[in-house]
């Protein structure tokens, strides 16, 4: 009966990113994580370096370990209504993962490019990453929404998955609270200190990750009929380039796959430009993270069902 259920709380999740999308901000569990997050980092007083790495790794273990607990207390409530739980259950397994306002915020880039608004490109891609874009030109911008994709494929859906599969609802809620820890305070300069507990633990829970997902971006290139060998050398030349352990991997497989070249200034290049980076490029790489995504919700009923034949 559990198994059954886990199953079709997956299958339900799914149906309701591409049906109904991102939930309102005001029940949002990650636009709380957010607030919560901003509210303790401007509390934090203006200490040392030492100072700041403590109080950075208290957060960094405070917020995630209280919004898996409140998941876990929101469900356990709603045992004896097990519909009200059912519901519960998907929409929180949803509020971890954006497949469909991923792909809707790479193709409104496309549209963009598509119409000569480079402005609204800009604009558009700051939806995507926290890469600044206003000095970014037509063919970088194609580049960076393509890396983007890729790289969310594994933090805005595949790692949210797969921490589901191994430990629930607690445990999905874990990784995105942990991820928008990265997200907010994980970066050089302001956030050198506060922000590298939540920044280490963000790579280590996306480690494995990152690796599934660059090989369900590999079956899936391949499936639509993109450069197999193409993928497969440039992750295993390229993917170390990148300053992140983890973002790396799906970045290269999807540069070789669509054989273009992906390049930040001054921090990597990925790839090789056989193929000019053209608008269209960015709807090749949706077509594959589609795929992926199919891909990456069956290996998650698997792994559910291997945790229930193997507890």
């Amino acid at each position: 009966m559990q198994l059954s259920l886990e199953l079709a709380t997956v299958a339900g999740a799914f149906a309701a990113d591409r049906l109904l999308g991102e939930w309102p901000n005001a029940v949002h569990p990650v636009v709380w994580m957010g607030k919560t997050i901003a509210l303790l980092e401007r509390s934090v007083p203006p200490w040392g370096p030492r100072g700041k790495l403590v109080a950075g790794g208290v957060i960094a273990i405070v917020v995630p370990t209280a919004f898996a607990a409140g998941s876990a207390v929101v469900l356990a409530a709603s045992r004896p209504y097990p519909i009200l739980q059912f519901f519960l259950a998907i929409a929180l397994l949803k509020s971890t993962f954006a497949l469909k306002a991923l792909s809707a915020a790479a193709i409104d880039v496309e549209r963009a490019l598509e119409q000569g608004s480079i402005e609204r490109a800009r604009h558009g891609l700051r939806s995507l990453c926290s890469r600044d874009p206003s000095a970014l030109e037509r063919s970088e911008l194609v580049a960076a929404t393509i890396e983007s994709v890729a790289e969310n494929a594994s933090d805005s859906f595949v790692a949210p998955l797969f921490y589901y599969a191994l430990f629930g609802i607690p445990g999905a809620i874990f990784y995105r609270a942990v991820n928008t820890l990265d997200a907010m305070i994980g970066y050089h300069g302001k956030y050198e200190y506060l922000g590298k507990a939540s920044a280490r633990l963000d790579d280590a829970m996306n480690f494995i990750p990152a690796r599934l997902t660059a090989c369900l971006l590999l079956v899936a290139g391949w499936a639509r009929g993109r450069r197999l060998r193409g993928g497969w050398s440039v992750w295993r030349r390229d993917a170390h380039r990148t300053e992140s352990p983890n973002a790396g991997r799906p970045m290269a497989v999807m540069a070789g796959l669509l054989g273009v070249q992906l390049e930040k200034a001054g921090h990597y290049r990925l790839g090789d430009p056989l193929e000019p980076l053209e608008v269209g490029k960015i709807r090749e790489a949706c077509g594959v993270l589609a795929v992926a995504a199919l891909m990456g919700a069956s290996m998650t009923l698997f792994l559910i069902g291997a945790r229930h034949v193997y507890p």
